[in-house]
């Protein structure tokens, strides 16, 4: 919708696809920034409960909130490139494709570069939860 309404800020005779995907990542950086001022991040290394229809108990909450604290902390701590593609890839739940397309970085940058961030995370994080990012 908002290349629709920016259509009259396109340059004639200029490629088209990369002047829709800079506004999608343009979009895509501010949906994420708004999201994270609204809510706290809720990260995928929460306890694995074996039925889904359980409530947390108090101490699982706790844990829960200190792993996600530790993971935040860390991510928050690298660089603006491993951010982004972490934020992407798993945060915004984007395959590889799209995030090559949000990002405007070719596909095999998104894998090495994830791979990189990866590897980055795991050595800032405690032992026992880089285990549980490595899954």
């Amino acid at each position: 919708m908002k290349a629709y309404r920016a259509l009259d800020t396109f340059r004639p005779g200029a490629p088209f696809r990369p002047w829709l995907l800079r506004i999608v990542a343009n979009e895509t950086r501010n949906l994420h920034r708004s999201w994270l001022r609204r809510t706290s991040l809720e990260l995928r290394v929460a306890l694995r409960q074996d039925e889904p229809d359980l409530t947390p108990s108090p101490e699982q909450s706790a844990v829960s909130a200190d792993t996600a604290a530790v993971l935040l902390a860390a991510i928050e701590s690298m660089s603006h490139r491993d951010r982004l593609v972490l934020t992407c890839r798993y945060f915004l739940d984007l395959s590889e494709a799209e995030t090559a397309q949000v990002l405007a970085w070719p596909r095999g940058s998104v894998k090495s570069r994830l791979s990189r961030a990866l590897v980055k995370l795991r050595r800032a994080l405690p032992e026992q939860l880089a285990e549980e990012v490595a899954r």
